[in-house]
């Protein structure tokens, strides 16, 4: 379920006040919601007060910032497609340095 951009600007008002009677902390409330990485702050720093209130509205953020949450990137193994061209040696070489070994003597190669 995705929340639009008003309902989250509601909830991180309601946070902003929260934060600012319990803890005397000012918050940004615009950046609150729409930035990931500094709801996951202030997501943080609710949950380690130990209020209930704090902790029941850092939950309807969260909830709230599934939607702009960055998807994690996969990238590919240097090695996961078989030995580099001119080495002549599988994931394991005569060296038995593997295929970590194979990754570090490429990069010793690009100089």
């Amino acid at each position: 379920m995705s929340l639009s951009e008003n309902e989250r600007m509601a909830i991180a008002a309601h946070l902003h006040v929260l934060l600012r009677r319990k803890l005397g902390r000012v918050t940004d409330t615009e950046w609150m919601a729409t930035n990931w990485e500094y709801a996951q702050e202030i997501l943080r720093r609710c949950r380690a007060e130990g209020d209930a209130e704090l902790q029941g509205w850092a939950d309807k953020l969260e909830q709230a910032m599934q939607a702009s949450r960055p998807k994690p990137v996969h990238a590919p193994k240097p090695w996961a497609h078989g030995p580099l061209p001119g080495d002549g040696a599988g994931p394991a070489d005569a060296g038995g340095r593997g295929a970590v070994g194979l990754a570090q003597r490429y990069v010793g190669r690009l100089r």
